[in-house]
């Protein structure tokens, strides 16, 4: 059973106090002391009597506790937090800061099962998916350090999909007012393009934002860069995001990593903005990042314009993510390099 109090929605820490003698209102005190005032373990719920968190801690409930074993800063004003887990391993988290907010690019696996050739976790081996309580941990760390965050984006290391149940409980804590409270469209879930897991978003009942790692219009060029196209084709994969579209009314972001004389030709663009034809979908354009695992080199300036150009023509609103902490390695794809090997 798991005995994690970090891991627990309102609700849950209720049954649990009220199963040791304590009463309904004090689940939502233990949340607070939780996830706004950062307590580190069950000595800090101060509200409570002391007997009742004697009686949690003999039962075997806990606070888990990411340690920050480095922090990096790049000069372009992105942060690097590598945590340790209890159980010693590690995972990366980026703070972006911007004038006027924090976002934050969290984890939800160690390592990643997926390969995709230009990223750097998909060369690591993956270990376990993260716990709830461990996703919105990098979340409480960092707001306790840098402040208030603003976004939160699951496009750290892992694949979301593959670890459905633990991000969107992490999902409904980080949304909830009596804690972080980040408003459900101040979220985005990346995929690598699982149509199952697009499908399951669909049926909730909160929709963060979608978006969809892409990287190629075509099933041919796909395979080369992600593995996963060969279990999920294109036409499998545009069917699901029509359907969430379908269940939601939301846009949905495509994520196109720009890779020199591989992806980039506007003969690339004309057939991306074909396939998105059908769809509500916005385009964010991402200079390839090298990692020490992978050869790629990044489209020039020229052809990323080009290729943008081609794209609002044919009527694709489409934004160029200029890079961002990449003399740390924490740009898009990056997440892990320091501990691969050439």
């Amino acid at each position: 059973m798991d005995k994690d109090l970090k891991n627990k929605t309102i609700s849950q820490l209720q049954e649990i106090i009220i199963a040791f003698g304590g009463k309904a209102y004090q689940g939502p005190v233990a949340f607070n002391f939780i996830h706004q005032k950062f307590a580190r373990s069950l000595d800090e719920f101060t509200t409570l009597k002391k007997d009742l968190r004697a009686s949690l801690v003999s039962g075997g409930y806990f606070l888990s506790n990411l340690k920050v074993a480095e922090k990096l800063c790049d000069p372009d004003g992105t942060e690097k937090y590598l945590f340790t887990l209890s159980d010693g391993n590690n995972i990366e988290t980026v703070l972006l800061r911007e004038s006027d907010r924090n976002t934050i690019c969290i984890s939800c696996q160690v390592g990643c099962k997926l390969g995709c050739k230009f990223c750097a976790t998909g060369f690591l081996k993956f270990q376990r998916d993260l716990t709830a309580g461990e996703i919105v941990d990098q979340v409480i760390k960092i707001a306790a350090d840098a402040g208030k965050i603003n976004n939160i984006v699951f496009m750290g290391m892992g694949e979301p999909m593959y670890n459905y149940d633990n991000c969107l409980k992490a999902v409904w804590i980080l949304t909830d007012p009596k804690g972080l409270n980040i408003g459900i469209r101040k979220q985005t879930i990346s995929t690598c393009g699982l149509p199952d897991g697009i499908r399951a978003l669909a049926e909730e009942d909160i929709y963060p934002r979608l978006a969809v790692s892409l990287h190629a219009a075509s099933d041919t060029l796909r395979k080369k860069l992600m593995p996963i196209a060969s279990k999920h084709p294109m036409a499998e994969l545009v069917s699901a995001m029509r359907y969430y579209q379908q269940k939601t009314s939301r846009r949905i972001t495509i994520e196109y990593c720009m890779i020199k004389c591989l992806n980039d030709s506007l003969s690339d663009a004309q057939a991306l903005a074909a396939l998105l034809r059908p769809l509500r979908a916005n385009v964010n354009l991402i200079e390839y990042n090298p990692h020490p695992g992978c050869d790629f080199q990044g489209s020039s300036s020229r052809a990323i314009k080009a290729f943008k150009d081609t794209l609002m023509q044919s009527g694709v609103e489409t934004i160029v993510r200029y890079r961002r902490g990449r003399n740390i390695k924490a740009a898009c794809g990056q997440l892990g390099a320091d501990r691969i090997k050439k």
